[in-house]
């Protein structure tokens, strides 16, 4: 049985002191420790639920892949650039986004919970999760209509499941990433086609 704190509580902590007070993106992903690579999934997949022109996914995409590429390389936390990480913000900003989602954080903590987690602690594992991020990141990054909706939501069970070490949650992530790709592959020869009817548009 785990005996780690839970998202919300660890949310609540860092929401703790004065409002005033300066944090970095650095000392935010430290202190989910192993947990930080669901933390830093979760921001960067925040664009790609949100409705903007085609083809602008790539930095969401990009950054997806990088993730996959550290854990691929067996990283225990997640390397970001130094301007990224030492970036400050108020702990006021901090405050109101932990109140936004402690409701929402609430209904996932009941559904996502610690489970399997000796997956968490093998490198097959993490080699396997970086490939499918890696693969996934860089078909999230191509100009394709409607695919980040459904690629969104597979990314989101992997950040979920790094998050709450669920490792069921995980194990579901591999499946439909696994089964996206297979389609997308299928149907490769189409989105060729529509790709460079995209780029003559453009160009």
């Amino acid at each position: 049985m785990s005996h780690e704190i839970s998202t919300r509580i660890l949310l609540k902590q860092l929401a703790e002191g004065s409002p005033d007070d300066e944090l970095t993106f650095d000392l935010v992903l430290d202190s989910f420790r192993h947990r930080s690579y669901g933390l830093f999934l979760l921001i960067v997949l925040i664009p790609v639920f949100i409705p903007i022109p085609a083809g602008q996914g790539g930095l969401s995409g990009s950054l997806i892949s990088l993730i996959g590429l550290q854990l691929l390389w067996q990283m225990e936390h997640p390397w970001v650039p130094r301007f990224i990480g030492q970036k400050t913000f108020k702990r006021s900003h901090f405050i109101n986004f932990q109140r936004q989602f402690d409701r929402w954080l609430g209904y996932v903590e009941k559904l996502c919970k610690p489970r399997w987690e000796y997956v968490f602690d093998h490198a097959w594992a993490r080699f396997f999760s970086g490939l499918l991020l890696l693969i996934l990141g860089v078909v999230l990054a191509l100009p394709i209509p409607l695919t980040n909706y459904p690629f969104g939501v597979i990314i989101l069970a992997f950040s979920l499941g790094f998050i709450e070490r669920d490792g069921i949650l995980l194990a579901l992530g591999w499946i439909f990433g696994v089964a996206e790709i297979l389609i997308l592959a299928e149907f490769s020869g189409v989105i060729i086609q529509w790709l460079e009817k995209f780029f003559a548009y453009l160009f």
